[in-house]
């Protein structure tokens, strides 16, 4: 549940944070020729795709949404959870595969592609029918943090993935139960 202090309600992006989805996501590229070194974590799948040369759809081929899991901790956080939502660059169609399997009901869940081509907040914001002000944004990358100031939301770092790096003002969650105290 939200703290009755302060109600926020918390922004998940979905790979890195919510889901240990790295070697998902590699995967497919690597089974398309790419090396390992040249794959990125955190843009929209068609902009990472246009990058290393290779077709959305040749991607989503190779991609097995069935190897992706929750990091530890995360299942019961969702649980305790009244109001929650995602905001992510996944791609929607796999995205929403992987909520539905995962018998997830965020309130909103927007991904890259839905309206627009990289993850912002604000299509979040309007149908959560808040400000940045009243929203935390949990995520893994220097993008999430991007996304969260450029809302006038607050950032916590999903620091159980051990690729996520803190910046200086981060908030930092080091398991996932630690974001209700941010809420």
């Amino acid at each position: 549940m939200t703290s009755p202090d302060t109600d926020l309600i918390p922004v998940f992006d979905l790979d890195g944070t919510l889901l240990d989805s790295d070697e998902a996501l590699v995967a497919p590229f690597l089974a398309l020729g790419i090396a390992r070194d040249d794959i990125t974590f955190g843009l929209p799948l068609a902009d990472e795709c246009a990058r290393l040369g290779v077709t959305v759809e040749r991607y989503l081929e190779h991609y097995d949404s069935t190897s992706v899991q929750p990091f530890p901790g995360v299942i019961e956080l969702v649980g305790a959870l009244d109001r929650w939502a995602v905001c992510s660059n996944k791609h929607p169609a796999a995205g929403r595969v992987e909520l539905a399997r995962l018998g997830w009901t965020p309130e909103v869940a927007i991904f890259a592609g839905d309206t627009r081509t990289q993850k912002t907040l604000r299509p979040v914001l309007a149908e959560l029918r808040v400000g940045g002000d009243e929203v935390v944004f949990v995520g893994d990358t220097g993008h999430d943090r991007t996304c969260a100031a450029e809302a006038g939301a607050r950032f916590v770092l999903a620091a159980w993935n051990p690729r996520a790096r803190p910046a200086d003002d981060d908030l930092v969650a080091r398991h996932p139960a630690d974001v209700l105290a941010f809420c």
